[in-house]
């Protein structure tokens, strides 16, 4: 690589791509736990917190988020509305794990600061992960700095607490001493344990917990991505030379990104390089990837028990139990995940993962809509929910942000009705316009073009009712849209 200067600035590089299955039904592709606020107390989602924890660490500049391409418009909101500009929003066509994404972010990274002619320092965060202890966590950032700085590469290991079986383990040289903040070069990884063996290793203190966290300078990692990996970092600098610009987004070119391998930068480098440091982090970490993890971090009451929404509990011992619309009454339970969405319930053991993970194969082999989609779909405009449906017709409630419109579009399979609720929109029907407000209606006709706005500031809300042999969301074609799609 290209000399350039050390410098102590620092970019947050946020992995935002995952879809969350194991929180199902909360979490699913189509809205997966890292845009979801998941604890009762918490203002942010997963995403807004994973920046708002560092960005007022000195040196730190605004993050890289790589997300998935079906995802962009809701990171655009989320980092919107906490007045946050991203240094770039990279779109994955599908997770190729996080080797790929790295380097891509670090080619990136250097690319932005190319002017400059720095090579910044990368800090690599999981956009669903739950730090308790801000300051500790500033701190082991602070003392990775300088080995990052000498060429090094810093993982972040966990101090362990109990003998998780859902996490790697790293094995240091040393002792990990967390009261020190010494760090210590890495020996060996270890995949997730078996329980025995998870109940043996917290005993020794070498071992840590995996965090998924990194630190290190972007030439750094470039480098040892060069030297054991080198069709990876041939494949993502094509990918990143063939992207496009898609309004506030960085899409990557489909067909170099599928050339690059899946694996991840544990796998590709720190398993292989002689780089590779452990920073003790002892600061309330937890990877929330289940009900159980979840209910383990949240608030709960003297029996136990994590409640949200609208729950009565009678006898009721050590559950999670979670309502979204419909009241919930649990009686004589316990040790039980209880989840209320407006299409779906879960009734499980709290450590019950892997069930739910061999029941969404099988709800997605029957095709069943409720395994990745939920009834309130995002849009970059606004949202629509599905309130009702039968073979031949829809019944939606849609939600259109102020100054915000739909596509001009047309429907070849069906007609609409839109009843206006509450606000003003602007339609445009086969090229006439007309405003309507409240109790007024328009009717679409099959085939004809179409579009609908909200010219105000203030939200827009309108029933659509559908009609027609097919009812699908495919059915548009789009004339003129200023979203890009």
């Amino acid at each position: 690589m290209m000399s350039k200067k050390s410098t102590n600035i620092i970019v947050p590089i946020i992995l935002a791509g995952g879809s969350g299955t194991r929180l199902w039904p909360l979490s699913r592709r189509s809205f997966p736990k890292q845009f979801l606020n998941l604890l009762n107390d918490e203002e942010y989602t997963m995403l807004q917190k994973t920046y708002k924890r560092i960005e007022n660490l000195d040196g730190m500049s605004k993050p890289i988020i790589i997300c998935n391409e079906e995802h962009r418009f809701i990171v655009g909101e989320q980092m919107k509305k906490i007045s946050v500009v991203p240094s770039e929003i990279i779109l994955e066509p599908e997770g190729r794990n996080t080797a790929p994404a790295i380097t891509i972010a670090a080619l990136k990274a250097l690319e932005i600061f190319s002017d400059k002619n720095i090579d910044p320092i990368l800090l690599i965060l999981s956009a669903d992960h739950q730090i308790k202890e801000i300051n500790k966590f500033h701190n082991a950032i602070k003392n990775s700095i300088e080995i990052a700085i000498n060429g090094d590469l810093v993982i972040f290991g966990v101090t362990p607490k109990y003998p998780a079986t859902g996490y790697g383990y790293i094995k240091s040289a040393e002792n990990n001493n967390s009261n020190k903040n010494l760090t210590s070069r890495v020996d060996r990884f270890i995949e997730k344990p078996d329980f025995s063996t998870a109940s043996k290793l917290i005993k020794d203190k070498k071992y840590s917990w995996n965090s998924g966290m990194f630190l290190f300078k972007a030439s750094s990692i470039l480098n040892e991505v060069s030297d054991f990996h080198p069709d990876i970092l041939k494949d993502c600098e094509k990918c990143l030379k063939n992207s496009t610009r898609d309004l506030d987004f960085l899409r990557l070119d489909k067909n170099s990104f599928f050339n690059c391998e899946n694996i991840s930068i544990d796998i590709a480098v720190f398993e292989k390089t002689k780089k590779a440091f452990v920073m003790p982090l002892d600061c309330g970490w937890e990877d929330i990837g289940t009900w159980e993890s979840l209910w383990k971090i949240s608030k709960k009451d003297q029996d136990g028990n994590c409640k949200k929404g609208r729950v009565l509990i009678q006898d009721t011992k050590d559950s999670l139990i979670r309502s979204e619309e419909k009241l919930i009454v649990s009686i004589g339970l316990e040790n039980l995940i209880v989840i209320e969405t407006k299409d779906a319930v879960l009734v499980a053991k709290k450590d019950s993962s892997e069930a739910l993970k061999n029941a969404l194969s099988i709800m997605k082999k029957n095709r069943l809509n409720e395994a990745e989609n939920h009834k309130l779909v995002y849009r970059p405009w606004g949202s629509f929910l599905s309130i009702e449906q039968g073979n031949t017709w829809q019944i939606k409630k849609i939600e259109v942000n102020p100054g915000a419109s739909l596509s001009l579009q047309m429907h070849f399979h069906r007609s609409e009705h839109w009843v206006v609720v509450s606000g003003t929109a602007k339609t445009e029907i086969g090229g006439f316009e007309k405003v309507i407000g409240p109790n007024e209606s328009v009717y679409i006709p099959l085939g004809v073009k179409h579009r609908l706005s909200n010219p105000t500031k203030f939200p827009l809300t309108l029933i659509e009712v559908q009609s027609g042999n097919y009812l699908g969301e495919d059915d548009i074609k789009r004339f003129e849209d200023k979203y890009g799609r």
